[in-house]
């Protein structure tokens, strides 16, 4: 995939609502939508490469596995076009765990194409609630949902990815910044503040390993919802 393509696809609007932070904390925003598309990418690609193996090399009786198994090899060549419409077929031909992988690829090859309706209806059909997968596809359902501007909509989705990720250390406050930030747009700044706080008492080696001011975060929604 186009270098150019890959850094556009993980901008969402949720780094727009912020332009107005400093050069360093704009570049939090943008990092933390790399890090969770790289969360999903990376283990849906071994996800779908193992079903392939045992599917295909081991049983070679289920159509699906060959199915999806050929749009992981389009994948794997950047051929996204070709790969998409194979699994659009599984998803809609099949309903197994299969079908639902390739709910959940389809829904991240439509969302780098900046078809986030569309995105959206595929990963709301993915259904797993495995900590890191589960956690990075309520996420991205989050993302769709913040550039359709269906921002009370989002909050639920991050809600999901938040309680998903069981507390993960790396993840769960990528999520939690997401939030808040769709909170603020929505003017709801006490609640932001709260998430904000919670991230500052809860995950302090994150705020450390980004360098993130939190203070600031903290202060801006106070001083904001002091103002309503």
């Amino acid at each position: 995939m186009a270098k150019e393509r890959k850094q556009s696809a993980t901008r969402t609007s949720i780094d727009e609502l912020n332009e107005s932070l400093s050069t360093m904390e704009q570049r939090v925003e943008q990092n933390k939508n790399k890090v969770i598309w790289y969360i999903v990418a990376l283990l849906v690609v071994i996800g779908l490469g193992l079903g392939y193996y045992y599917g295909i090399y081991k049983s070679g009786q289920d159509g699906a596995n060959e199915m999806i198994g050929k749009a992981d090899m389009e994948l794997l060549q950047s051929n996204d076009s070709v790969a998409l419409a194979q699994y659009k077929a599984v998803a809609a031909e099949y309903s197994n765990d299969i079908s639902n992988r390739a709910n959940l690829s389809a829904a991240i090859l439509l969302y780098q194409e900046g078809k986030y309706e569309e995105a959206l209806a595929y990963v709301s059909d993915y259904d797993l609630e495995e900590e890191l997968v589960g956690a990075a596809a309520a996420s991205l359902k989050g993302d769709c949902l913040v550039n359709l501007k269906k921002y009370e909509e989002a909050v639920s989705a991050f809600d999901k990815a938040i309680s998903t990720s069981n507390n993960n250390s790396l993840y769960t406050p990528v999520f939690m910044m997401k939030k808040a930030t769709v909170l603020t747009e929505l003017g709801k700044h006490a609640e932001a503040a709260k998430v904000y706080e919670a991230i500052k008492a809860d995950y302090i080696e994150y705020i450390q390993a980004n360098r993130l001011n939190i203070e600031k975060y903290i202060e801006r929604s106070k001083a904001l919802a002091a103002q309503k």
